[in-house]
């Protein structure tokens, strides 16, 4: 978080010597990297801020794990079916999370799916992510072009499975799944949990993976609601102090307060 100029519906946003431009109205998600499956989603190790109250708060920083290389370098690589079968499953494994605790990516793609050496799999960058079955910011300009499902395309609004459409496969034992995959009416397509039963995925299935309980996520309406900037610096602020808490001497403890209370 920097010092913002506001420009319609947009922000232009300094960090360091970058400038970002973002939605005037963005949504403020909870840590989800916990439980079974939430290792697959990238997970924060630290975020602190080094201002020491809310009146001078303008910097946040967020600390996570470094990885090796994000999808678009691993698919140029020469794969073995046993590895992409595994990577699959473990982007399964994370989508089926993310669903299951009422989260939509919204922006599933090879460069935000990122790979280490031993082809542990994690995926991040959830600026457009939303709540399942909302219609606020349901908008047709989500997920980069070539990595749309077709009722993203035809903003025809969207469901849980609109992210399964963006795993792609290139091997001849693969092409029944990605078949299924690639059905344009989305209420016919494979679900994740289907696509985790399928032949080519099933032999890494474990049920404390796959089936682990998501995390609370404590108010799934944040995102409909209207906040000023003013608004969200506070909400931010108590939810960096929250998490700076809960991380005392580096190990991450219980819950975040949920944001009703805050907003108290």
């Amino acid at each position: 978080m920097s010092r913002s100029k506001r420009d319609n519906n947009f922000y232009s946003v300094e960090i360091g010597d970058s400038t970002f431009t973002v939605l005037k109205r963005y949504q403020n998600l909870k840590p989800i990297g916990s439980g079974a499956q939430g290792i697959v989603i990238i997970g924060l190790l630290n975020v602190f801020t080094p201002q020491k109250s809310l009146e001078e708060f303008q910097d946040v920083y967020i600390v996570m794990e470094l990885m090796d290389a994000n999808l678009c370098q691993v698919i140029q690589m020469e794969l073995d079916h046993e590895r992409m079968s595994y990577l699959l499953y473990q982007m399964l494994c994370g989508i089926k999370h993310l669903h299951s605790a009422g989260i939509i990516h919204r922006d599933l793609k090879p460069s935000n799916i990122v790979v280490k050496s031993d082809c542990t799999l994690k995926i991040l960058d959830f600026g457009l992510a939303r709540t399942a079955g909302t219609s606020f910011m349901m908008t047709p300009y989500v997920v980069t072009r070539y990595y749309r499902a077709p009722e993203v395309i035809l903003g025809m609004g969207y469901k849980e499975n609109a992210d399964s459409e963006h795993n792609k496969l290139k091997a001849s034992q693969a092409r029944d799944l990605l078949s299924k995959m690639l059905v344009i009416d989305a209420s016919k397509r494979i679900s994740v949990d289907e696509a985790l039963q399928h032949p080519y995925i099933n032999v890494w299935y474990d049920p404390s993976e796959a089936e682990a309980p998501p995390p609370k996520i404590p108010d799934k309406q944040l995102d409909e609601r209207e906040h000023t900037i003013e608004e969200w610096k506070e909400l931010i602020y108590k939810e960096v102090m929250d998490l700076e808490e809960r991380t005392k001497n580096g190990v991450i403890r219980g819950q975040p307060s949920p944001l009703a209370q805050v907003q108290q």
